[in-house]
């Protein structure tokens, strides 16, 4: 499916996102904001297609003569989008709109109609900006940091610390006399996460990485680049580190960093409309607890997420990208 349709597909779902519980049930029709979708030029069901959505569909398609669509042409469009809302209201049927991951599209089209759609790049003068930058200088610094690889082995269950402090050491030895092996004595030893990438735990600040002992990264940052740790304890075993490169730390200026200044002064704007949103409509739904099924609940830990103004975003784990600004990049952004 088109993307547009699938938003206004979403957008249609949240007519019929349950009410809430003081509310009566009515139809998804009678509860649906009003959109202007133009002249009616089908009926499926209580779902109608409207020329504005069927000019944006159309307009998609290449004429076979080249110049203008035929009506024969314009019926196959018209059916496919009739197909779509048929589809719609199946998944409708089947109570689809009440997954998660639906009411998640729902959620974010949702703010980006009411909430976002209002921001434009030219509401926040050169000014402005200049101010934001000057008073949160050190949000745009590159800080040093230093690549590290790192071999770890464990101690307790399979062996014993001096076990684990004996095999460390002679992994070390290994190393020092051929820095070349290190990845396939990471690979084949080291007892972390970072095993698989043969042990590179990417550039990190003074400041850490999360699921690193700040231990690792202290001794690190005491190399030089080449340089092999001694053994050490840290992290529930022994470790071995050597920092491969390091990198500066690197200021910019205003000029510099002009673009990713306005995507955190837009990230604070939105903040701000989403928290007043949110507090408007609150007061509208009833919400109950049960806190004792809220305490039963197992929780297994999935892979760490960083949170991101729109929900959740993947890949925080993964080193920046060489060049890459701080900030990110906003819902509706218009450049």
């Amino acid at each position: 499916m088109h993307k547009p349709l699938f938003l206004a597909a979403a957008l249609a779902l949240a007519g019929c996102a349950q009410p809430p519980a003081e509310q009566t049930t009515t139809t998804a029709a009678q509860t649906a904001p009003a959109v202007d979708i133009g002249e009616v030029i089908a009926t499926v069901g209580d779902i109608q297609v409207g020329s504005k959505e069927f000019q944006m569909a159309a307009a998609r398609h290449t004429p076979a003569d080249g110049k203008e669509l035929t009506l024969a042409e314009k019926q196959e469009i018209l059916d496919q989008l009739v197909v779509e809302k048929m589809l719609y209201l199946e998944a409708r049927k089947k109570g689809i709109d009440r997954d998660p991951k639906v009411q998640k599209v729902m959620m974010n089209t949702l703010l980006r109609q009411e909430v976002y759609s209002t921001v434009r790049n030219s509401d926040f003068s050169q000014e402005e900006l200049r101010a934001y930058f000057d008073a949160h200088q050190d949000d745009f610094v590159v800080p040093e940091k230093v690549q590290i690889k790192r071999i770890f082995i464990k101690a307790g269950e399979a062996r014993t610390a001096d076990e684990a402090e004996a095999l460390a050491t002679e992994i070390r030895g290994k190393v020092v006399a051929d820095q070349s092996t290190f990845k396939e004595l990471a690979t084949k030893h080291s007892e972390d996460p970072y095993r698989r990438r043969g042990g590179d735990l990417g550039f990190v600040a003074k400041d850490g990485k999360p699921g690193v002992d700040q231990a690792v990264v202290d001794k690190a940052f005491g190399l030089e680049v080449n340089q092999v740790s001694e053994v050490f304890e840290a992290d529930g075993g022994y470790n071995v580190v050597l920092v491969a490169n390091r990198r500066e730390r690197v200021e910019r200026t205003f000029e510099q960093m002009k673009g990713s200044v306005l995507r955190k002064v837009k990230s604070d704007k939105y903040k701000d409309l989403y928290d007043g949103y949110v507090a408007g409509i609150r007061d509208g739904y009833k919400v109950s607890v049960d806190e004792n099924t809220l305490g039963a609940v197992e929780i297994e830990q999935a892979r760490r997420l960083t949170p991101h103004p729109m929900g959740m975003r993947p890949g925080a784990d993964d080193e920046e990208p060489e060049g890459a600004e701080p900030g990110e990049a906003m819902p509706g952004e218009d450049e």
